[in-house]
């Protein structure tokens, strides 16, 4: 390789995930969350869709979803109401992030099998990019923001496949709080005896 110039530079660009805001929450009236956390969770919800359906290439959504938002490094968040009046040109963000990388085909065709949901890998991922949305607003109704709740609502019809749904419903009835042992339960933080 001649120079990794390139290389560095994307490394840099990336980091803009991380100082981009979800713009959704300014709507909502509280909580935040930047495109990388976003897609961090979204990495996540692919790897468990994929291993709960059992029949497609996990590996190949988790590339997708990794590189679902990456246009975002150069035109932002556009939320619904955004989208309305700004052109999103994600795919020719996309197409020039890669232009300069020697993987970039790569990363092309990625995006574009996601953008087009065609594939059941594809399908997935939509609906984990879909399920953060949705874990994102119930995280907000637990600490009591009932305007996630149509939100919610919203998002999950928009789920194409029954384990997202199921796992949207199984969602909807676990506390946010419940994995540390919050109101709900749970076993991960309980005084420990022994500092009595």
């Amino acid at each position: 390789m001649s120079t990794l110039k390139p290389i560095a530079n994307f490394l840099y660009e990336v980091g803009m995930l991380n100082k981009t805001p979800r713009s959704g929450f300014h709507f909502l009236g509280s909580g935040e969350q930047s495109v990388a956390e976003h897609t961090c969770r979204t990495v996540y919800i692919s790897y468990v869709l994929g291993m709960l359906d059992g029949t497609v290439d996990v590996g190949r959504m988790l590339k997708m979803a990794l590189l679902h938002d990456l246009g975002e490094s150069r035109v932002s968040d556009l939320n619904h109401v955004h989208q309305k009046y700004a052109a999103r040109r994600q795919s020719e963000a996309v197409g020039d992030v890669a232009a300069t990388l020697p993987f970039g085909a790569d990363i092309v065709t990625a995006c574009a099998e996601q953008e087009a949901k065609q594939t059941p890998e594809a399908v997935l991922v939509k609906d984990a990019d879909t399920l953060e949305w949705i874990i994102s607003l119930k995280e907000q109704v637990d600490i009591g923001n009932e305007r996630a709740r149509y939100w919610i609502d919203y998002a999950t019809r928009k789920l194409k496949t029954d384990i997202a749904r199921q796992l949207a419903a199984e969602m909807m009835q676990t506390d946010s709080n419940e994995w540390w042992g919050g109101e709900a339960g749970g076993k991960a933080w309980q005084p420990d005896q022994n500092l009595r």
